[in-house]
C-alpha cells in the first residue's frame, strides 16, 4: 500500500463529497507498492474547497528515486476540440494540456533553487470519459487513462514512474513537497464535518426504526454507543410536535437532558427522571428539601401515590438511558403515557454503570443495533479486544484513527496525575483543538475525584458541577472554560477531543470495562487516556501493547 500524505482520514469519502477523487485515492493507495508516497488533496482540510493538492493537480506520486508523477483527474464529460481536450465549467473553458504543463513548469521553477533538477512525469485521468481521438487530445496517448482502462491506472503509473531503489534525491524532494504543500490536518475544519458525517450515518436507525408498525407501539431499542439512539429520540420527539401531539423525553442524567433540550423545539417536556419528580412535586404544592438525604425517595413516593392530571399525560414517551432505570421508575413514567400513546425505550447494557438489573418490558418489541458510528474504529477495535464476554459491537465510523495517546502516573501520586492531565490538555491544544472542543472526563465519580473539585488545573479553568443545587433544583457549575465531568455524568454526550483521566483499577473486571467503554466512546476525533501504571499493566496483560505511550 502506498504511503498517503496526509495520512489517514480517507474514510471521509462516506460523505460523497469529491467521491470520484476519493475512489481514485483508495485505488492508488491499495494498488501501488508501499515504496511510493502519494500526496493528495482529498482530505478534510479541503473538504469545502478544491480537492486539488497543487494547482489543478489532484495527486502527486513520489518514487523512491525522487522522481515525481502528477495526476490531474477530470471526472464527467470532456470536449474534444482541435485545440485538444477541454473541460467546460459554468463560466469558462479549461484547456487540460495547458493546465498540466503549467503545473509541471511551476513545480520545476520552485525547485530550481536547489542543487539538482526535478524529474516530473504527468498523467491525465478521466474515469468517466472515453477519448475518441487520442491523436488530437493534445496529450500523448500513453499519458491519458480514460474510462476504457481505468482499472489499469496503477499499472500505467508504474510504467511512467518505475519502482526504483531509494536515493538521497527522495529525501530532498520529500522535504520540498512537505514545505510547498503544507498538508497539515486542521481539526477545526474536521469537527463540524465529523458531526455531519456521524449524524448522517447513525441517523439510519431513526429512519427505519420509525417505519415499524404494531399496536400498541411499544419499542425497546438495545443500541450500542454511537448507534443513533439520540437521533431516533430526536426524530420521535419532533414528529410528535409536528403532529400536534405532546411528547415526553426522560433520561437518567441531568447533563444529557439539558443537552437534548437544547436540540428540540418547544411543545413537549424534556427532563431527567429526578428533575421530572421535582417538577411534579412543585406543581402539586410540594417544595423539595435538598438538605434531606431521603429527598429523592420521598419524591418518588409522592409521584407514585398521586393522581396523574391530564396536563401531565403524554402522547409519545421516550425513555433514554433505560439501563439505568429501576422497575419502579419504569412504572412511574409509564403512568404518564396515554393508553393509545407511543413509547420507545432506549438502552445500552454496556453503559450500565450502576449494576442495575435489566427492566422487564413484557410484550414490547425489541430491536438491537450493534453498529457504533460515532467512535473512530481504532477505539472500537481496542474495546473489542478488551471486552470480557465478546458481546458484539461493530466499528462503523467513517474515521479510522482516534490519535489515541496514553499517559501514565503512579496511582498514589496526585501531583503526577495532575501533571499528566495538564500535559493531555496541552497535547490537544497542540493538535489544533480549542478548549471548547475538549472535555475532561474523570473515571471516578465527582466525590472521589482529585480533579473535579478544582477550580483550576494549571492555567486551565474548569467548568464542573459543584455538587450543589439552587432552590429550584438547578445544578450549580464552576464558571470555567474547559468542561470537566465524571464518566457517570458525561454518559450520553461526546466531544471532538476527549481527555479521559483518573483511570485507575487494581483488577480489570466487568465494572472497569464498562466505565472504559462509556468514557472512550465519548471521543469523536482524538482520545488521550491518563491512567495509573497499575491499570495500564492490567490492560497490557490482557491484550499486550495498548497504544504508544505519549
Amino acid at each position: 500500500m502506498a504511503h498517503l500524505i496526509p495520512a489517514g482520514w480517507r474514510e471521509v469519502g462516506a460523505t460523497g463529497a469529491a467521491l470520484r477523487e476519493i475512489e481514485t485515492l483508495q485505488r492508488l493507495a491499495d494498488q501501488l507498492p508501499d515504496a511510493y508516497s502519494l500526496y493528495h488533496g482529498v482530505h478534510w482540510t479541503n473538504i469545502e474547497q478544491a480537492y486539488a493538492v497543487y494547482g489543478e493537480i489532484d495527486f502527486i506520486i513520489l518514487a523512491p528515486d525522487g522522481k515525481l508523477l502528477l495526476i490531474e483527474q477530470k471526472s464527467g464529460f470532456l470536449s474534444e476540440t482541435p485545440e485538444g481536450l477541454i473541460k467546460k465549467y459554468q463560466h469558462q473553458e479549461q484547456h487540460i494540456h495547458s493546465h498540466l504543463l503549467r503545473a509541471v513548469q511551476g513545480l520545476r521553477s520552485r525547485f530550481a533553487g536547489t542543487d539538482s533538477a526535478l524529474s516530473i512525469e504527468y498523467l491525465l485521468y478521466c474515469p468517466d470519459y472515453l477519448v475518441k481521438n487520442p491523436l488530437t487530445a493534445g496529450i500523448p496517448p500513453e499519458r491519458v487513462v480514460d474510462a476504457s482502462r481505468a482499472d489499469a491506472l496503477a499499472a500505467v503509473v508504474q510504467s511512467l514512474l518505475p519502482l526504483s531503489t531509494l536515493t538521497p534525491q527522495h529525501k530532498k524532494v520529500s522535504r520540498f513537497l512537505g514545505d510547498l504543500l503544507a498538508l497539515t490536518p486542521d481539526p477545526s475544519a474536521m469537527i463540524g464535518r465529523a458531526d455531519q458525517l456521524v449524524t448522517r450515518l447513525s441517523g439510519g436507525l431513526a429512519s427505519w426504526a420509525r417505519q415499524l408498525e404494531f399496536n400498541p407501539f411499544r419499542l425497546r431499542v438495545c443500541g450500542t454507543a454511537g448507534s443513533g439512539k439520540t437521533q431516533l429520540a430526536l426524530a420521535e420527539y419532533r414528529a410528535a410536535i409536528d403532529a400536534g401531539l405532546k411528547p415526553l423525553y426522560v433520561c437518567y442524567n441531568r447533563p444529557l437532558a439539558d443537552h437534548v433540550q437544547s436540540l428540540l423545539p418547544a411543545g413537549g417536556r424534556v427532563a431527567s427522571f429526578h428533575a421530572l419528580c421535582d417538577s411534579f412535586a412543585r406543581e402539586h404544592g410540594v417544595t423539595p428539601d435538598y438538605a434531606q438525604a431521603s429527598m429523592w425517595s420521598d419524591l418518588e413516593t409522592f409521584f407514585v401515590q398521586s393522581q396523574i392530571p391530564q396536563n401531565w399525560q403524554c402522547d409519545v414517551l421516550i425513555v433514554d438511558e433505560g439501563q439505568d432505570f429501576s422497575e419502579s421508575w419504569r412504572d412511574i413514567v409509564l403512568r404518564l403515557l396515554k393508553p393509545e400513546g407511543r413509547a420507545i425505550w432506549l438502552e445500552d447494557p454496556l453503559q450500565n454503570l450502576y449494576a442495575k438489573a435489566p427492566v422487564k418490558l413484557d410484550g414490547w418489541v425489541s430491536l438491537h443495533s450493534y453498529a457504533n458510528f460515532r467512535s473512530p474504529r481504532q477505539i472500537i477495535d481496542l474495546l473489542t479486544a478488551l471486552e470480557p464476554h465478546g458481546r458484539p459491537v461493530q466499528a462503523a465510523s467513517p474515521f479510522l484513527g482516534a490519535d489515541i495517546v496514553v499517559l501514565t502516573y503512579p496511582h498514589t501520586d496526585t501531583s503526577r496525575l495532575q501533571y499528566q492531565t495538564k500535559h493531555a490538555i496541552t497535547l490537544c491544544l497542540g493538535a489544533g483543538f480549542t478548549r471548547a472542543d475538549m472535555a475532561l472526563v474523570s473515571f471516578r465519580g465527582r466525590e472521589n475525584s482529585a480533579l473535579l473539585q478544582l477550580d483550576y488545573l494549571g492555567s486551565h479553568s474548569l467548568h464542573s458541577f459543584t455538587g450543589q443545587y439552587d432552590l429550584f433544583g438547578v445544578p450549580q457549575f464552576r464558571p470555567g472554560e474547559l468542561l470537566a465531568e465524571s464518566v457517570y455524568r458525561f454518559k450520553g454526550q461526546s466531544a471532538p477531543a476527549l481527555i479521559f483521566t483518573e483511570i485507575d483499577f487494581a483488577e480489570f473486571d466487568e465494572r472497569a470495562f464498562k466505565k472504559l467503554f462509556v468514557g472512550m466512546t465519548r471521543a469523536r476525533l482524538k482520545l488521550v487516556m491518563v491512567m495509573s501504571e497499575r491499570a495500564h499493566r492490567c490492560l497490557e496483560e490482557k491484550i499486550g501493547s495498548l497504544v504508544n505511550l505519549g
